[in-house]
């Protein structure tokens, strides 16, 4: 979910209420608690007229923030209450979740691990509440790319991911003491594009090519 912008320029913000600290030019400094014109509210630091430092920001919608502020914008640690019941704590830079962080998805599905201008990006684990799935590996611009692992019940998935599905050499390991080692290949079903260009559309299909006995330890 999009992040809610809470940015007002000084000139608005003083249309608003405010109780709490000043700087000798009268601007709020330390701690104060304002409720600003459109009826968001902040509690927290001040310095030289802008939030900065702990606070928590509280939204009309019931959206809310707590933690750390720069220059009035969301930075350092903090945490994200979003009106549809997901939340995000972890790191951001201006205004964007960026660093590391964990999302709780209002569906109960986690995500623990980078992110990079608002998406998962780098190393991540994401688990799916309502079978118990996981997949722990790389993403990219809020996919799952590049090598990964899959793992399910009683078996687990390794290989490679593009776009968030399975492609290339890969291997099921199963809890039994096995492994099946082949291929995920991009389904031939092609339609054309919106230019007259060919594309696939198919589901990548898996071409089993040998399965190995794993020795106990």
């Amino acid at each position: 979910m999009s992040d809610i912008s809470e940015e007002l320029d000084e000139d608005r913000s003083k249309l608003g209420e405010y109780e709490g600290g000043r700087n000798e030019a009268g601007e709020r400094h330390g701690t104060g608690r304002a409720v600003l014109p459109n009826g968001d509210t902040y509690q927290g630091q001040y310095e030289n007229g802008k939030r900065h430092g702990q606070g928590t920001y509280c939204f009309k919608n019931g959206a809310r923030y707590v933690g750390n502020f720069d220059q009035n914008r969301k930075h350092g640690q903090g945490t994200f209450y979003y009106p549809d019941g997901s939340k995000y704590e972890g790191s951001w830079v201006e205004n964007v979740r960026q660093g590391h962080g964990v999302y709780t998805y209002p569906n109960g599905d986690t995500y623990d691990g980078e992110w990079l201008h608002q998406l998962r990006h780098g190393q991540g684990v994401y688990v799916y509440s309502e079978t118990g799935a996981k997949y722990r590996g790389s993403w990219a611009n809020g996919n799952m790319e590049s090598a990964g692992e899959y793992v399910y019940t009683n078996y687990s998935f390794q290989g490679g991911f593009v776009n968030n599905s399975p492609r290339g050499p890969g291997k099921f390991v199963f809890d039994i003491g096995c492994e099946q080692h082949g291929e995920y290949v991009q389904s031939e079903q092609v339609a054309e594009g919106e230019w007259g260009e060919s594309a696939s559309t198919g589901a990548p299909k898996w071409f089993p090519k040998c399965i190995i006995s794993l020795s106990p330890a």
